[in-house]
């Protein structure tokens, strides 16, 4: 089965949290419509681009995709797919890296993320630096998983790191990107995204939603993704 219900106990902790923004017709249609009319347009182009670099990763006898959990839209889990650029061990390997490294496991506890990733193969740093690996999610665009413009899709032991704000996590379907994307990505502290993507829950308009879009075309552009 591809979705199963977040854990309720953790939902309900999502009770107390920010007004919610007044329903709209782009909210509650247009916002779907977007996205299924978007990912048909481009999927043409984006296609022959995640089979060739597909095709390349699995030289070295891994997987070409990778799929990792996501809570969704109303706590449901999802995978989130990505074109892999990490090393087939990459669990093992950052397991060890953070146990002989308490700098990267301060780093990891706040950001989940790591600048020097040991377990990012040479490909996988350009993948990520222009967010080509993200380019599967489009499927997951496509099922209803996920928009083009979201909250940042995050694993299910991160969401408690949203506290009072969870049930405005819980709102919307995670994008493929949004304000965190464009605004610094690694250089902005995790509370500092989770205002971010409470801001955007308030503020969700197709202008906004474009804006956001054309501004990923230059993060893309000049390779800032990590």
């Amino acid at each position: 089965m591809r979705h199963m219900t977040f854990p309720d106990e953790l939902t309900r902790l999502g009770k107390v949290s920010a007004a919610q923004a007044p329903a709209s017709f782009y909210r509650t249609f247009g916002k779907r419509w977007f996205d299924l009319a978007l990912a048909l347009l481009i999927l043409p182009i984006v296609a022959p681009v995640i089979g060739a670099i597909w095709l390349w990763i699995r030289r070295d006898g891994g997987p070409g995709f990778f799929g990792h959990q996501r809570v969704g839209r109303h706590g449901k889990t999802f995978k989130c797919w990505k074109i892999r650029s990490m090393v087939a061990d990459a669990e093992e390997r950052l397991a060890l890296h953070l146990a002989g490294d308490p700098a990267a496991a301060v780093e990891w506890d706040r950001h989940h993320k790591l600048k020097d990733d040991p377990r990012v193969t040479a490909l996988g740093r350009f993948t990520r630096r222009t967010s080509l690996d993200e380019l599967p999610q489009i499927w997951n665009v496509i099922c209803g998983d996920m928009s083009f413009v979201g909250t940042r899709p995050v694993e299910p032991e991160e969401l408690a790191r949203y506290r009072g704000n969870i049930s405005a996590y819980l709102a919307l379907r995670p994008g493929i990107t949004g304000l965190w994307q464009v605004s610094g990505r690694n250089e902005v502290s995790y509370d500092a995204r989770v205002g971010m993507d409470v801001a955007y829950g308030r503020n969700i308009g197709m202008l906004t939603d474009l804006k956001l879009i054309l501004r990923t075309g230059g993060s893309v552009f000049n390779a800032t993704g990590k």
